[in-house]
């Protein structure tokens, strides 16, 4: 089993930063990819970033690219979004997620809210 624990959401102005934390229970970023996911009011969830198990390879969602980067740190077992040029479009509850490279099964966090208002 692994737990995730997110931490970093808040109330921001637009075009403000945040930097949302996942921290894993255990050593998995070796033989995990992670991800953040978000799930807007009203809305279904949608992938926001990936970064592959090696962290050679991150992928993201069009409308947070050049905005939002996606990181591991090993040593800690912990991901993190550093989120740039917040949008009220980017208010939404974060999930992490961790899927393992060799199971494919997936790992939720509970969720942070971030809400980007004036």
């Amino acid at each position: 089993q692994v737990q995730l624990v997110e931490s970093g959401g808040g109330l921001v102005q637009p075009g403000g930063s945040l930097r949302l934390s996942c921290a894993a229970s255990r050593r998995i970023l070796d033989d995990y990819s992670m991800a953040w996911y978000r799930q807007p009011p009203g809305k279904q969830r949608e992938l926001v970033a990936r970064i592959s198990s090696d962290g050679g390879v991150t992928n993201y969602a069009d409308s947070v690219k050049g905005r939002f980067t996606l990181s591991n740190d090993n040593a800690k077992n912990t991901a993190y979004l550093q989120m740039s040029i917040l949008k009220p479009e980017d208010t939404a509850i974060y999930i992490c997620n961790a899927r393992s490279s060799i199971t494919y099964k997936d790992f939720w966090g509970q969720g942070t809210q971030v809400t980007v208002s004036s």
